[in-house]
């Protein structure tokens, strides 16, 4: 059971993704900025410096190919971006503090990182034609405050489910 587990919430926070898009529209702000959940993207920071760095960046690859094949036109930004992602994470975190408040910050760099690197692709291949500065607030600062205030309440059930996964891991 407790190998199956953390796929199931790597799965379950696929799905909450999208759900979370359709349920709460932008319109429920009453504004127009747009406020993606990248909740997949902070699990996926958490388990590799909480569980192993290898399975972050394996599952990052996993779930950025299925990102791309489910959500987007374009095979590979996500593809590269999870897993490429997930390893810098991990030997920034080789530095620093692995306490559940610096992980969480990092993680928010993370995630910005990952919407600035889908933006510029965006850019690059002329899908969007928004400017940086509209971007960062009409997108990046809200996807920022959404996620945040995710990992307010996920950090540590994260952090306690991917030590106890290591752990599983190192014991099996």
């Amino acid at each position: 059971m407790k190998r199956i587990t953390v796929p199931l919430l790597f799965i379950f926070l696929f799905l909450l993704e999208s759900l979370f898009v359709d349920i709460i529209p932008p319109e429920v702000f009453n504004s127009g900025r747009v406020m993606v959940p990248r909740f997949l993207m902070a699990a996926i920071f958490f388990l590799t410096v909480y569980g192993n760095a290898k399975q972050g960046v394996i599952y990052g690859l996993i779930f950025g190919l299925l990102f791309d094949m489910v959500y987007t036109e374009i095979l590979g930004v996500y593809l590269v971006l999870f897993p490429l992602l997930s390893y810098l994470f991990a030997n920034v975190m080789r530095i620093l503090q692995t306490n559940v408040v610096v992980v969480s910050a990092v993680s928010l760099i993370g995630i910005a990182l990952l919407e600035v690197g889908v933006y510029e692709m965006n850019l690059l291949i002329h899908i969007t034609n928004m400017d940086f500065s509209n971007f960062v607030s009409v997108r990046l600062f809200p996807t920022l405050v959404l996620n945040m205030a995710f990992l307010v309440l996920a950090a540590y059930p994260f952090k306690r489910q991917f030590e106890k996964f290591a752990d599983f891991l190192r014991n099996d």
